[in-house]
C-alpha cells in the first residue's frame, strides 16, 4: 500500500499524518487520551507514555499535558498506576474498575491519591523516555512551563519504587506482580505460573471486553479468572508489596529494558533540571548487568522471563526477549545473537508482518489472540528503535515502512495477524496512530 495515503472505512484516501491525528484527536478527552473509545475508555500508563511520543509532533504542550494528567495520579510510594480511572464513564463499561481497585481506600497506606481512582498495578516504564522525547520536540516551550522540572522527581521516585519495593528476587531487576503489568497479558510465557492461581468463580465478576471483541480473540475466562484472583490478593493486603504473599512474580526482560532505556533518559533530565545525572547512570548500568545475568539465555539466544517462584527461566520465547536491543551498552555479541534471533525462524523479522508476539514455531502460537502470537505494533516500534540503537540502519527502515503500511492499511488496528496482515482487536487504536506519527516524522534523533 502507498503510506503516503490512507483509507478509512471506504472513505476518500486522506494523507497519512492526518489520518493519526484524527484518531488522536478522537480518542482526547480533553485531560488525556483513550487507547481506545469502545473497550479501554480511561487513561492507561504506557499506552499514553506512547501517545504522548507521538503527539509531540502534533502539538508538544498536549503531550506533555498527557504525560502530567498520569504522573498527577501517582501514588504517594512511587507507583504510577496502570490505569487513571475516568469518573465520567459508566461503572460497567471497564472491568476491572474503580469499583473493584477500590483504590483510594484499599491503596491509602500506599499513598494512593485520594481525589483520583486508579488501579493498584503498574506497566512499563517508559514514561522518562517518552517526557525526555516530549522535551526534545520543543525545549524552549518545555522550559517555559517548567515541565521537566516538575516532572523529574515523579520520574524518579517511579524509578525508585521499581529498583526498591519491586526487586522481589534481590537480583537488581524489577518484578512483575500481575500479568497485565509487563503489558504483554497472556503470554504463554505466564501459562506455567499461572497454573499455581486458583481462578475467581467465574459468577464473581463480568467480563466487558467481549462486548467488544471475539471470544477466540481475547483471554481465556479460565486466565480472566486467575487475573482477578492476583488482583483480588493485592487490594486485600493494601496494594503492600512487602506484605502481598504473590502468587505471581516474574522478572521480564521488556519491562527491565524499557526500565535501563528510561534510566538513562532520566540522567538526561536530572542534567536538564539542574540534577546530577550520576546516579541514574550507574543504576542504568547496574540494572544491564543484571539483566544479562539473570536473563539472557545463550542457547536460545534470547532473554527470557524468570519465575521467581522457582527461580528459574521460562522457556517461551516471546517478543519481550527481544526488546533488550534499545538497551545502550549492550554485550555486543548479546546483540548480534538478538539480531539473528530476529531474523530467524521463530520471530521471522522481514519475512512476516511486524514482529510476532510470540514464537512462530510454539506449541501455543496463535495468531489472532492476544499476546499469543499476533505482531503489535508498539512492540514493533521498540525493536525499530533497536535496531537504529545496533547500526541495523537498512533493516530499521524496512521496519518502520511495513509499520506504517499495516497501520494504514488496517484503520490503525490494535495488532495484525503476523502472516496475513489481517487487522486484529480494536481499529483506530491510539498508540498504533501515535507511533505512526512519529515513525512519519523520525529524522533518526535518539
Amino acid at each position: 500500500m502507498d503510506t503516503r495515503t490512507a483509507h478509512h472505512g471506504g472513505d476518500s484516501p486522506e494523507p497519512p499524518r492526518r489520518a493519526a491525528a484524527r484518531v488522536l484527536l478522537r480518542n482526547w478527552t480533553g485531560a488525556s487520551t483513550v487507547p481506545s473509545r469502545s473497550l479501554y475508555p480511561h487513561q492507561w500508563s504506557w499506552d499514553s507514555a506512547f501517545v504522548a511520543i507521538g503527539l509531540r509532533h502534533l502539538s508538544p504542550r498536549r503531550a506533555q499535558r498527557e504525560l502530567e494528567h498520569l504522573l498527577g495520579a501517582q501514588w504517594g510510594d512511587g507507583r504510577i498506576p496502570h490505569i487513571v480511572f475516568n469518573p465520567a464513564v459508566p461503572a460497567g463499561a471497564y472491568f476491572p474498575g474503580p469499583d473493584f481497585w477500590r483504590s483510594s481506600e484499599a491503596g491509602r497506606p500506599a499513598g494512593a491519591p485520594r481525589g483520583t481512582e486508579t488501579s493498584g498495578i503498574v506497566q512499563p516504564p517508559v514514561h522518562a523516555l517518552a517526557a525526555w522525547l516530549v522535551h526534545r520536540a520543543d525545549p524552549a516551550e518545555s522550559r517555559r512551563r517548567g515541565f521537566l522540572a516538575r516532572a523529574y522527581p515523579r520520574l524518579a521516585a517511579w524509578h525508585h519504587y521499581l529498583t526498591a519495593r519491586r526487586d522481589l528476587g534481590r537480583g537488581g531487576l524489577a518484578a512483575a506482580v500481575h500479568p497485565w503489568e509487563p503489558g504483554l497479558d497472556n503470554s504463554p510465557s505466564w501459562d506455567e505460573p499461572l497454573r499455581r492461581i486458583d481462578p475467581a468463580p467465574l459468577d464473581s465478576f463480568r467480563r466487558a471486553d467481549l462486548d467488544h471483541s471475539p471470544a477466540a480473540d481475547r483471554p481465556t475466562d479460565l486466565d480472566y479468572g486467575r487475573y482477578v484472583r492476583l488482583a483480588g490478593t493485592y487490594r486485600a493486603h493494601a496494594y503492600d508489596d512487602s506484605r502481598t504473599p504473590h502468587a505471581f512474580a516474574v522478572e521480564d526482560p521488556c519491562f527491565n529494558a524499557l526500565l535501563i532505556a528510561s534510566e538513562h533518559a532520566l540522567a538526561r533530565i536530572a542534567q536538564e533540571a539542574g540534577g546530577d545525572p550520576a546516579g541514574h547512570l550507574e543504576r542504568a548500568h547496574r540494572t544491564t548487568r543484571a539483566l544479562v545475568a539473570r536473563l539472557w539465555d545463550p542457547d536460545a539466544g534470547l532473554f527470557l522471563c524468570r519465575d521467581l517462584h522457582t527461580d528459574r527461566l521460562l522457556a517461551d520465547r516471546t517478543v519481550s526477549g527481544l526488546v533488550p536491543l534499545i538497551v545502550p551498552g549492550l554485550p555486543a555479541e548479546v546483540r548480534e545473537a538478538l539480531m539473528h534471533t530476529a531474523r530467524g525462524p521463530h520471530f521471522g523479522l522481514g519475512r512476516v508482518h511486524l514482529v510476532p508476539s510470540y514464537d512462530l514455531l510454539g506449541p501455543h502460537f496463535d495468531g489472532s489472540r492476544y499476546w499469543r502470537g499476533p505482531s503489535w505494533f508498539n512492540m514493533a516500534w521498540l525493536i525499530h528503535r533497536g535496531l537504529r540503537a545496533a547500526g541495523r540502519y537498512d533493516e530499521a527502515k524496512r521496519l518502520s515502512a511495513a509499520f506504517l503500511t499495516s497501520a494504514l492499511a488496517t484503520d490503525f488496528a490494535e495488532y495484525v495477524e503476523p502472516h496475513t496482515g489481517e487487522g486484529r482487536g480494536i481499529r483506530d487504536f491510539s498508540w498504533t496512530a501515535a507511533l505512526a506519527l512519529d515513525l512519519l516524522n523520525d529524522d533518526g534523533e535518539d
